[in-house]
């Protein structure tokens, strides 16, 4: 008895399971050069974030790269490379369901556009609102010690946490968008073959 449906795979499965793998690595790729980028945005924002914070978090020190800005990328990779498997599985195993490799792939490069878009968007929002908001309420939370620009600590810090938030939302939209994107990807092969009966 086969515990993985026919479909699934089709008549060459080392396809589909090859754009899968690929798809794991891409995301993974994908979601390290965007914490590098975005922590390098965010250090100009406020580098104590990073020299009060996130330097004693990970453990690392700027003379072991040969500076701040190197530090900082290491630092944006190692948060978020990892977040890029639960990306790759989740819009992979859900592209399976395309009815063969090519469409996968199209598919997948799409349904990737539109998780990371969200982490963008929402980090956007983090700033706006880490920036406008937060600073007329005045939080009052824990900070680190000698803590010069605590407006610039909070917006940054709200940055990150949507920008995570909006990589959670951008996974479900991108497999909303794969399983639309096949059913009518099958409406349409359906339609054809109708047609093409009828003649």
């Amino acid at each position: 008895m086969r515990l993985i449906p026919n479909y699934l795979f089709g008549v060459k499965p080392y396809e589909k399971i090859a754009v899968f793998t690929v798809a794991i690595f891409v995301t993974i790729l994908f979601a390290g050069v965007y914490g590098i980028v975005h922590d390098q945005i965010t250090y100009s924002i406020s580098p104590e974030y990073f020299t009060k914070f996130k330097y004693e978090q990970f453990g690392l020190e700027p003379q072991w790269f040969g500076g701040d800005r190197q530090t900082v990328a290491v630092i944006g990779f190692l948060a978020t490379w990892w977040t890029g498997i639960f990306i790759g599985l989740g819009l992979g195993f859900t592209a399976l369901i395309f009815r063969d490799y090519k469409s996968m792939w199209k598919a997948l490069g799409k349904a990737m556009f539109v998780t990371f878009s969200f982490a963008v968007a929402n980090g956007v929002f983090g700033f706006f609102y880490g920036r406008f908001g937060l600073t007329e309420m005045n939080p009052t939370w824990w900070f680190p010690e000698n803590i010069t620009d605590k407006h610039a600590f909070n917006t940054v810090g709200t940055i990150h946490n949507f920008s995570y938030l909006g990589g959670l939302i951008g996974l479900v939209a991108g497999i909303y968008y794969l399983i639309k994107r096949n059913r009518l990807d099958r409406a349409d092969q359906i339609q054809a073959q109708d047609s093409t009966g009828a003649v």
